[in-house]
């Protein structure tokens, strides 16, 4: 019974094994069929697939047609400073308050200092030539002038071509406000204001002494006063009346006359009389001080003399304005975008580098896509993936200079007149922003035109010209397919708008764009394509 057990388990085991061996071998099989093809299954698969069409569905979307261009980010106006050094008899040392790329420039401040003055910043179109001084006149006096006033300072009248105490006045208060000491006209200019202050006090003292003296000869002359004179006419009169009244009257025998009515008493009394009046009308008479008056034209013909001498030694020591420490920007605050000097050098010529406070994108187009952005256009480029937007600012010739420096290559330049410098204005930036792009080259895209929102649109590869020059586009339904007649709006970026149809066409209905025959001409059909729809990344004609 033990033996017929033994042999019933020996025969199962027997199965599972061929089993296994059985399921082993079918899995061998079916990976080694994909590896084994047949030469009958290699030709299959060796034929080109069968020709057909390759269609794509009619898409609703926005179609915008937009100009890219490339555009170098700089700073606008930029302007080289430099300072006229022949004036300072020796090497122009910079001595301090040198300014760091980035660094601000404002007006009525110092951007640098040279043997121990400052180099002072004004608004100005006319360049610093010559050194302002008293008497000077021309229209860079009236530049300082205007200038003087736009910083808030008063240096006289705009209009008056003249530098003169008012100018010089309005340069003492800009030096101090800029924390230096005003320039002077030298020591030997100082004493002669001194001597010349000196020589007028004199004079001032000759005309007072010779004044005192005509007074005094005048006083002289005239003798006793007019009251006194008066007094002594009064007298006289009415002595005369009483020895006239007394005389008229009778004598009294007895006691005889009272007054003296002899004849001699009566002239004594008329002589007396005339005396005084003699001394009175004398007085009304003017004393000769002919020699005290020519005393006193002498001695203000002298002082005359000494303040024109004082006026002439005032003007040479007026504080002037030395041609090394100014210099006049068009416009101002500006921006330090390069240093070519540092202290304990010397300046040669040029040693600062400013531009103006606004970021500017400076580009080239083609005229014809410079025709279709006019000063106003707003378009866009990306900043650490952040869309900022610019404007249109101007659109010029470049001139020869910027055409030769463009970098292309001699055969590939176009006539300089198919060419136009576009200039961007950028929009508000953050002061990393502004890091990032300053001396970058970026791209600019700038929409031209668009439709009004999303449009029935299908790829430019969809149209075909009928016989009368009409647009078509072949529909594909159901298996079948048939030309559908169709009006074309706005074209861009590979795509065409699709404004009416002979049938009606709907989003998502297909059309073909081309016929597949065998991979080798898909292959060339498909780099046709791309080499025919315009790249996102290169400048694209509007409406191509």
């Amino acid at each position: 019974m033990s033996r017929i057990s033994t042999h019933v388990s020996g025969g199962r085991r027997t199965i599972g094994v061929m089993a296994v061996v059985a399921v082993v071998c079918l899995a061998v099989g079916l990976l080694l069929s994909r590896f084994i093809v047949s030469p009958g299954q290699a030709a299959a698969n060796a034929a080109p697939p069968t020709a057909g069409p390759i269609t794509v569905p009619v898409e609703s979307r926005v179609i915008g047609n937009e100009v890219v261009l490339r555009g170098d980010v700089g700073y606008d106006d930029a302007v080289a400073l430099s300072i006229e050094t022949g004036d300072l008899g020796g090497p122009a040392v910079v001595t301090g308050q040198v300014k760091e790329v980035g660094a601000t420039v404002e007006a009525a401040s110092v951007v640098l200092e040279v043997v121990g003055r400052p180099v002072i910043a004004l608004p100005g179109e006319l360049p610093t030539y010559r050194t302002l001084r008293a008497g000077v006149s021309g229209p860079d006096v009236q530049q300082l002038k205007a200038a003087l006033r736009a910083v808030g300072l008063d240096g006289g009248d705009p209009a008056g071509a003249t530098y003169d105490a008012a100018a010089a006045a309005g340069v003492r208060a800009l030096y101090q406000k800029v924390g230096y000491e005003p320039p002077t006209g030298g020591e030997e200019a100082q004493g002669a204001v001194k001597a010349a202050q000196e020589s007028v006090a004199a004079a001032q003292a000759e005309v007072g002494a010779a004044e005192a003296a005509l007074g005094s000869a005048a006083r002289s002359s005239a003798g006793a006063s007019l009251t006194e004179l008066d007094g002594q006419v009064r007298v006289a009169e009415a002595q005369l009346a009483f020895l006239a009244e007394q005389c008229a009257k009778p004598v009294d025998p007895e006691a005889g006359p009272a007054v003296d009515c002899t004849p001699p008493a009566r002239v004594q009394a008329e002589t007396q009389l005339a005396t005084a009046r003699a001394a009175r009308a004398a007085a009304d008479v003017a004393p000769d001080t002919s020699a005290e008056r020519a005393s006193i034209r002498a001695a203000k013909d002298r002082l005359t003399a000494a303040r024109q001498a004082l006026g002439e030694a005032q003007a040479a020591a007026m504080t002037p304005l030395p041609a090394t420490e100014i210099v006049y920007l068009p416009s101002l605050p500006r921006r330090v975008d390069a240093v070519s000097v540092e202290r304990g050098g010397t300046v040669q010529s040029k040693f600062m580098s400013v531009s103006g406070a606004t970021v500017q994108i400076t580009a080239s187009a083609s005229r014809a896509d410079a025709e279709l952005m006019a000063p106003g256009t707003v378009g866009q480029i990306s900043v650490d993936g952040t869309d900022v937007p610019v404007t249109v600012a101007e659109v010029t010739e470049p001139d020869a200079a910027e055409a030769d420096a463009s970098g292309e290559a001699a055969a590939e330049k176009k006539p300089a007149g198919d060419r136009r410098k576009v200039v961007f204005t950028v929009g508000e930036l953050t002061a990393e922003q502004i890091a990032a792009l300053q001396g970058s080259n970026v791209r600019v895209r700038v929409p031209v035109s668009s439709t009004d929102g999303e449009v029935l649109a299908v790829p430019l590869a969809a149209l075909t010209a009928g016989p009368g020059g009409e647009s078509r586009v072949e529909l594909v339904e159901d298996g079948t397919s048939r030309l559908v007649e169709v009006t074309t709006g706005l074209a861009a970026s590979g795509f065409v708008e699709i404004t009416g149809s002979k049938e009606p066409l709907e989003a998502g209905d297909l059309v073909v764009v081309g016929i597949a025959s065998t991979e080798e001409e898909t292959a060339e059909d498909a780099a046709t394509d791309d080499a025919e729809e315009p790249a996102k990344d290169e400048p694209t004609e509007a409406g191509e």
